[in-house]
């Protein structure tokens, strides 16, 4: 199994937290069960142990389970004491290694909360957009906010020559220093939290749109109209060249973007309109691009957790325990992405449960 011998070197060096001369089972084993069970429909301890038991002569072939299957109480157990940063930081340095497709296209930055641990549990995490894999993620502290995990997870991650794009929360001069001495791109949305900054940006905007200031300066200007399933979206874009935002504090900043998103559904119309700030050049589609592709992480991450690995439903009492699960998750999801099969996520998973060969190829991909 080249994909489960490539990742566990990855692995290999996380620090047991047990007593390992009183343990039954290795770490290693207990990961690389948890990484095939959850690739295999399995959401929850319970369902990894099943699989295991149902899957443990084919397992053999790979792990070496001195004492069988462990319990799913045992799986639990080692999960909720397992360090969750350092799980992180080796799915992240399993990832980057993996996946090194980074520079030109945007990486996505936003926040999810997971409903089914016993304390609401925020986690951010960062999203390439156009290879369609997990990054990373970051636990925020339940005393603070995504202000601080932010900084932390863009630490961990290699984001040279890449588009980070972030809402309005993480628009913050020291995130947009961070993500420049990182050597990559930003798109920040602005909001109210900015109020000075937004108050200036749309002040500019609204000369463009004041008739009696035909002879003003006009933005560089794109468009987008897209209809699909009876509704019709147009995106508007319109661009300045702005240096005065850098001087005010923000990394080389060099243009203002305005985003209009228009939603028509039979009789009804959404009107939205957006601001932002970026270091990228006066290049109306290729801004209006990176907003489009922002959301992808809530569509194509968030969305797929919910739906497809069911991570609202699960009931994790311990808050490490669920950090932990959600990082299987995420190596899961990047493993299936990857699997260039015909057949959605869900279907991949129930049929990885069914069919030995196939999640092989999963895990060979």
């Amino acid at each position: 199994m080249e994909m489960l011998n490539s990742l566990q070197p990855y692995f290999e060096d996380l620090p047991d937290p047990r007593m390992v001369a009183k343990c039954d089972h290795l770490l290693i084993d207990i990961v690389s069960l948890a990484i095939c069970a959850t690739i295999a429909d399995a959401d929850d301890w319970e369902a990894i142990e099943t699989f295991g038991k149902s899957k443990e002569a084919w397992l053999r072939q790979w792990l070496k389970l001195p004492s069988g299957i462990p319990s799913h109480d045992t799986i639990e157990r080692v999960f909720r004491k397992l360090d969750g940063e350092a799980f992180e930081r080796c799915f992240i340095a399993w990832t980057s290694e993996l996946f090194q497709e980074l520079p030109g296209q945007v990486v996505a930055i936003d926040g999810k909360t997971l409903r089914g641990c016993a304390e609401k549990l925020h986690l951010v995490s960062a999203w390439a957009s156009a290879s369609g894999i997990s990054l990373g993620q970051c636990k925020v502290d339940s005393k603070s906010n995504e202000i601080t995990a932010i900084p932390e997870l863009l630490d961990l991650l290699m984001l040279k020559g890449s588009i980070v794009t972030i809402d309005a929360m993480g628009c913050q001069k020291a995130i947009a220093q961070q993500i420049v001495d990182q050597d990559a791109d930003y798109v920040l949305a602005v909001k109210g939290n900015q109020g000075t900054l937004h108050e200036y940006i749309e002040a500019r905007f609204a000369l463009t749109d004041d008739p009696r200031f035909i002879n003003h300066e006009q933005p560089d200007y794109t468009e987008t109209i897209e209809r699909k399933h009876g509704r019709t979206e147009k995106r508007q874009c319109w661009v300045f060249q702005d240096t005065e935002i850098a001087d005010r504090g923000w990394a080389k900043c060099q243009t203002i973007i305005r985003v209009s998103c228009e939603r028509q559904f039979h009789d009804q119309t959404q009107q939205e309109m957006r601001y932002f700030i970026s270091t990228l050049p006066l290049q109306p589609s290729l801004l209006l691009a990176c907003v489009r592709a922002h959301w992808s992480i809530e569509n194509s991450c968030h969305w797929v957790m919910d739906v497809v690995f069911k991570e609202d439903q699960a009931r994790t009492q311990h808050e490490n325990g669920a950090v932990n699960l959600a990082v299987l998750r995420r190596i899961a999801l990047n493993l299936i992405k990857q699997h260039k099969g015909k057949g959605s996520l869900t279907k991949k998973r129930y049929r990885a449960a069914l069919d030995e060969d196939f999640l092989l190829e999963i895990l060979q991909s």
